[in-house]
């Protein structure tokens, strides 16, 4: 399953950007405008990490942190902070913050900052992906549908993880070919048609369903 981010902040050009940035790197994407309104979605849906902005209407960032950490919330945040001051940041760390990124952001920066927060809430029960009847274990590489054990290369295995991480949601090819080859990829143009191919020879030998849906025109999705 994809990994739930919230981003509360009010500035529209940038909750835009983030939101589609974030879209499109595979994540399921909630807004809110301000800070209530971000405190109540933390409560009622409580994502797997926030993205919020220190100077908020309504409530103020550092604020939503402080209550959120009062509450026994263990969720990451990234407080956003509008200019590169110590005294900000360290406001934004005692208020519970675990970590800031100065705006205006790279894009890179961004996600490297949010990766780096999601794999510290990595638990142990995360190592194990199950869909439908595959059963998929980071930790020890086995893969196993039913009662067979499927034995996969590498890139197979990458690319395996890919589409399990985002079950049900539908990839593009470039999506795919970024996160498992690498944006500067010069190879075959069909290099992911090949990998799915394979995938499906090995998830299907014993004859079981197909798992591995094609979406013409689009890319791929894993769906039951």
């Amino acid at each position: 399953m994809s990994h739930r981010v919230l981003v509360v902040e009010e500035e529209e050009k940038l909750a835009r950007f983030m939101e589609l940035e974030l879209k499109y790197e595979g994540y399921d994407v909630t807004v809110a405008r301000d800070g209530l309104k971000g405190f109540t979605l933390a409560q009622e849906f409580p994502p797997d990490l926030i993205i919020v902005d220190g100077n908020l209407p309504g409530l103020s960032g550092l604020d939503l942190c402080r209550r959120l950490r009062e509450m026994g919330s263990r969720i990451p945040i990234i407080l956003i902070t509008a200019k590169d001051d110590v005294e900000e940041r360290v406001m934004g760390l005692d208020a519970g913050a675990d970590d800031y990124i100065v705006k205006p952001f790279n894009a890179n920066e961004f996600f490297a900052r949010l990766r780096v927060q999601l794999r510290r809430t990595h638990t142990e029960t995360d190592e194990i992906l199950q869909f439908a009847d595959l059963r998929f274990n980071r930790s020890t590489r086995e893969i196993q549908r039913g009662d067979r054990l499927i034995d996969l290369t590498a890139k197979e295995f990458e690319l395996l993880d890919y589409l399990l991480s985002h079950a049900r949601q539908v990839l593009t090819r470039e999506q795919i070919l970024e996160r498992v080859w690498g944006y500067d990829f010069t190879g075959d143009s069909n290099i992911i048609e090949v990998y799915i191919r394979y995938l499906r020879l090995k998830l299907e030998a014993a004859g079981e369903p197909r798992l591995i849906q094609t979406v013409r025109g689009v890319g791929y999705v894993l769906r039951d």
